[in-house]
């Protein structure tokens, strides 16, 4: 299948290169042409715009920042929806607010266009892997059209319900891993203060209760000190923010979403906002006065 690919940036280079991988023909399109002329190299067209693109495909596959990138590509001068076909499929792998997801898809609807939100879970690592988790909105037998296109970038796809319920399903995952990060720091500060090795305590845990996925992969960065952004502490904010406009609008408390926002603003204005978010250990580091290491 000839696919259009929007948005070749720390996650979709990667979900892109494994499309080609997996047989397909690609047209790409991005701002920066640095990696358009990556994935050329790899094999791919390159699409002069999002109209472009949609154009020369009928599935257009988008991966952008946040709420107002996907409706500026999609829905904006030269997007997707003045170059698709009616019966085009438009699947936005974004990571935005659930209500932007059914508004995109309203507009598309009109236009006889197909959409799906299909945001994704597990980072820069994994998206290079093609071991995403994939959490879907939208119909289901569009669903099961298009399951092959996902299985190339992913583990794990699921479809969570009608259009906005991928990006819902994502909201909690991004609810978890950031208060699951959190605790991890608290934790191994306390241990570290206390005059333990982290390394250790890690080890001793990980194989009880307390042990996560979280833990495993962010752990091992704080105390290696590692925090190359693997996921970036501005992305989870824009996350965070969606989170919280979501919970406000239907009513649904979020105290511990909020702290760990807080904490992640504070890291921000020091300057590490693009940091993984691990390195929210840093947070309770700063606090606590110590640092946590495997060297105790």
């Amino acid at each position: 299948m000839k696919i259009g690919f929007i948005g070749l940036g720390i996650m979709g280079k990667p979900m892109s290169l494994n499309l080609l991988k997996a047989g397909h023909e690609l047209v790409v399109y991005n701002r920066s042409q640095g990696s358009v002329q990556e994935l050329v190299k790899a094999g791919a067209e390159a699409g002069l715009s999002p109209k472009d693109v949609a154009e020369r495909c009928s599935l257009i596959i988008t991966m952008v920042p946040n709420s107002p990138q996907v409706k500026e590509v999609i829905l904006g001068e030269n997007g997707v929806i003045e170059g698709a076909q009616p019966g085009s499929m438009v699947i936005d792998m974004s990571s935005i607010a659930p209500g932007a997801s059914q508004e995109v898809a309203q507009k598309l609807a009109e236009k006889s266009i197909r959409f799906m939100d299909a945001p994704v879970s597990g980072g820069e690592p994994k998206a290079i892997e093609g071991t995403l988790s994939i959490m879907a909105g939208g119909n289901p037998a569009d669903f099961e059209e298009f399951l092959p296109i996902l299985k190339a970038m992913s583990s794990s796809a699921v479809l969570c319900g009608n259009v906005g319920a991928g990006n819902v399903t994502k909201l909690a995952n991004q609810v978890i891993v950031a208060i699951n990060i959190a605790a991890v720091s608290e934790a191994l500060t306390l241990a570290t203060k206390a005059g333990a090795n982290p390394e250790t305590v890690y080890k001793a845990i990980r194989g009880g209760l307390a042990g996560s996925t979280v833990m495993d992969a962010k752990a091992p960065m704080m105390f290696e000190r590692r925090f190359d952004p693997g996921f970036r502490i501005n992305l989870h904010i824009k996350d965070l923010n969606n989170v919280l406009e979501t919970g406000h609008d239907i009513g649904s408390p979020l105290p511990l979403t909020a702290s760990v926002m807080e904490m992640m603003q504070t890291l921000k204005h020091s300057g590490l906002d693009q940091a993984d978010h691990s390195a929210l250990v840093q947070y309770y580091e700063k606090l606590a006065d110590i640092e946590v290491n495997n060297e105790a």
